[in-house]
């Protein structure tokens, strides 16, 4: 109360009077219009982003690095050795734990590095050049749940990077197929290794290549569902 007496010597006129016509200013039917007016806007703005990320344009893919399409190919040939040897290793101690590691070292390994060497040998063999590879995360990356798809758009897969012209003289079932091979390789090379564990009876290879088969049947799923994997491409081509 001492404050409120104070206040209304100073002024000559009551504390709330200022309040009052403080709150008639900022508070007017006028302004509150123009700010819930605001709001609606800038919420249908949101939703509007939030609807073409998860229902309209696809993801881009997240690229790492590139590399030249020679020092490419070097890695991937020694990465898919190096399955090679691990899968071998598998088998002179098949029924220990280090074999089971080995045979899923292999797997990985042809995973990741037998997709874009792919494209380029089919590409190559159909008339296709390429410029450069990249590495980086998934390709399609809206077709995995969102824990799972941050997973994969930071694994580094490869890529690769056609030259325009030759594309263009291509034809449509050339670009197709080239296309179709990396996908294609991805899910049909680990399988293979995983059979071959299993025919060697590597400890737990049953088990593993039933895995193997169902996540290389979820990747030809995935990739054919999406907008922007190889079959997307493939199917574009043919349409010309």
């Amino acid at each position: 109360m001492a404050v409120i007496f104070e206040d209304r010597g100073r002024t000559g006129r009551p504390p709330f009077h200022s309040e009052t016509s403080c709150r008639s200013r900022h508070n007017s039917p006028g302004r509150i219009r123009r700010t819930a007016t605001g709001w609606m806007k800038s919420a249908a703005h949101l939703m509007s982003i939030s609807a073409k990320t998860d229902l309209g344009s696809p993801l881009e893919r997240k690229i790492f690095a590139r590399m030249s399409i020679v020092t490419g190919n070097v890695l991937q040939v020694a990465g898919i050795l190096g399955a090679c040897v691990s899968l071998i290793a598998a088998r002179t101690s098949a029924r220990s734990g280090l074999a089971a590691a080995s045979m899923v070292a292999a797997w990985i390994l042809l995973y990741f590095f037998a997709h874009g060497i792919a494209h380029w040998v089919v590409g190559r063999l159909l008339g296709i050049r390429f410029r450069f590879y990249t590495v980086g995360g998934t390709g399609n990356p809206e077709e995995y749940p969102p824990g799972v798809r941050w997973l994969f758009e930071h694994l580094p897969f490869f890529g690769v990077q056609t030259e325009k012209a030759s594309m263009e003289s291509a034809s449509g079932a050339a670009r197709a197929i080239m296309w179709s091979a990396g996908v294609s390789s991805s899910a049909i090379v680990p399988t293979l290794s995983a059979l071959v564990a299993w025919r060697w009876r590597v400890l737990g290879s049953g088990l593993f290549f039933v895995f193997a088969v169902v996540w290389g049947l979820a990747t030809l799923a995935s990739n054919w569902t999406s907008r922007s994997g190889d079959f997307a491409k493939a199917r574009r081509s043919l349409r010309g």
